[in-house]
């Protein structure tokens, strides 16, 4: 499983955003997320590729910082996940920690939930934090293409996303210029400068990483060599 908390930045200073971000989040995942605590919200995730759909919506407007757990979770059929234990909320709250002290980087971190105990770690271990490291770069890459792109851009590329999720499809790029009274042009020059193909490009590699830093966290642990 996959833990997620997100916590809003400057809140101090700021309307709560955690209700409009619950909203937003219903669209795409079927696992539910709700507040924590104060400005925070929190889910358990089953799929990568919902992960890496969640943490760049998260990073869009640059109101959130993003934890993302590997782990053991402990968690009752339809619970919420305030109830949840195991490793991988402990992970998860690491990594929404490390995300905030990212300073000037995208403010996104992977953090893996710890496998058994002292000298019956499992060998993996060690390729789960490895793994989680690479999807977390690649995560911070694609967030930097997300946050950087502008309010044009992005009514560029909502509406060829709802029309063909990642792909840009024959005839779409006319009928958004047609949608948005633009000239097919100035579509084309958003898509190349919002760094959109990348993007989804790029976004099954994020996934990839995620999954096989969850086989590796969450291998069953054996004997060290040599012990019995």
């Amino acid at each position: 499983m996959y833990i997620l908390t997100i916590d809003q930045r400057g809140s101090t200073h700021d309307v709560d955003r955690v209700p409009a971000l619950i909203d937003a989040l219903r669209a795409l995942t079927p696992d539910p997320f709700e507040r924590s605590v104060g400005d925070e919200l929190q889910g358990v995730v089953e799929r990568a590729a919902d992960v890496v759909d969640i943490a760049l919506h998260a990073l869009r407007d640059g109101h959130w910082y993003v934890g993302i757990g590997i782990g053991a979770v402990q968690l009752a059929p339809g619970g919420s996940p305030r109830e949840g234990i195991g490793s991988g909320f402990v992970a998860a709250r690491k990594a929404v920690e490390m995300a905030k002290s990212a300073a000037a980087q995208v403010p996104v971190s992977v953090v893996p939930g710890s496998i058994g105990r002292g000298r019956g770690l499992h060998p993996s271990t060690g390729e789960g934090a490895m793994s989680s490291a690479n999807a977390e770069a690649v995560l911070r890459l694609i967030g930097r293409v997300v946050q950087q792109r502008t309010p044009a851009q992005w009514r560029v590329v909502d509406r060829l996303r709802a029309l063909g999720g990642g792909e840009i499809r024959h005839g779409s790029q006319k009928q958004v210029a047609h949608e948005l009274g633009i000239s097919e042009q100035s579509v084309s020059r958003a898509v190349l400068r919002s760094g959109w193909q990348e993007e989804w490009a790029a976004r099954p590699a994020a996934a990839m990483l995620l999954d096989y830093a969850h086989t590796e966290v969450l291998a069953p642990s054996h004997p060290a060599k040599g012990e019995r």
